[in-house]
């Protein structure tokens, strides 16, 4: 017994250091469109170096953690699921409104940066010089960016590997449509790259100034929306401070309610939301 046992060993052991002598390939899946998304999201708010699964992860944290401190307190546990829901939502919010926020201001930068690209190139520097000079020159905002462009291609002397890591950091489609100009510029040995800037600063300050105006417009319509949405919800932690109130809401009479205001104020929400969109340019994945 003892000697098929060593011999079953040994075999065991010779196995697995003939398994260890071979590397097995990887195979890389692309990432899917909604991860591309969420990464963009990140970057136009300014988190880049977050993992796009650490905001969901963060949004069910806060979920369970508010959703029990209610439920404790109030001792319903539909109020406490109310709250749940609201706190889980929480951290796409903030990433959202933050990637608007910067967005916004961005959109009033990028012809400032598209004009001194235009004047460094017209002044007989290089396209990839005159970009890493909005490292040092350029609008606050876009420093940084432009700054790790400018080691990249002192490193690697790689101008499209560097414009491509360029645009997945700012993940902006402005950029993206002024980067494949100069990319297209400078394979093709174009001479008209100013020309092409400079109708494109003249297009984004048109553009801005009209978006600019429509989004002043529409902002007493969002903040009314976003008022109306959440008065009713403010409403019911008034109301739950009280026993009486709170056995009502934990009744399935009360839970019928509750989901029917929830869905309510979603979907009306939305549906203003999307009623009232402007354009959005859709950015071109480098």
């Amino acid at each position: 017994m003892m000697p098929a046992l060593a011999g079953i060993a040994l075999g065991l052991g010779l196995l697995l250091v003939w398994l260890s002598a071979w590397e097995v390939p990887r195979r890389e899946r692309p990432p899917s469109a909604r991860a591309l998304r969420a990464a963009d999201r990140l970057a136009q708010a300014g988190l880049p170096g977050i993992d796009p699964r650490a905001v969901p992860a963060a949004g069910a944290a806060a979920g369970l953690v508010a959703g029990g401190v209610v439920a404790a307190t109030t001792g319903a546990l539909a109020v406490g699921l109310c709250a749940a829901l609201g706190a889980a939502w929480a951290p796409h919010a903030y990433v959202s409104a933050r990637a608007r926020s910067r967005r916004g201001r961005l959109r009033g930068v990028w012809p400032d940066a598209v004009d001194l690209v235009r004047s460094g190139v017209r002044a007989g520097l290089s396209l990839p010089e005159a970009l890493a000079e909005l490292g040092e020159r350029g609008p606050e905002e876009l420093r940084p960016a432009f700054v790790e462009f400018g080691e990249d291609y002192r490193a690697s002397g790689r101008f499209d590997a560097s414009v491509e890591a360029l645009q997945r950091r700012l993940a902006d489609p402005v950029a993206d449509r002024m980067l494949s100009a100069v990319r297209l510029a400078r394979d093709v040995g174009g001479t008209d790259v100013g020309r092409v800037l400079d109708a494109l600063s003249s297009h984004l300050r048109d553009e801005g100034r009209t978006r600019a105006e429509l989004e002043a417009r529409q902002s007493w319509t969002v903040n009314a929306a976003r008022l109306a949405v959440a008065a009713p919800w403010v409403l019911l932690a008034m109301l739950a401070s009280r026993p009486s109130n709170v056995e009502a809401f934990d009744s399935p009479g009360g839970v019928i309610v509750l989901a029917g205001g929830a869905a309510a104020c979603v979907g009306a929400y939305r549906l203003m939301r999307y009623l009232g969109r402007l354009p959005v340019d859709e950015r071109t994945h480098a």
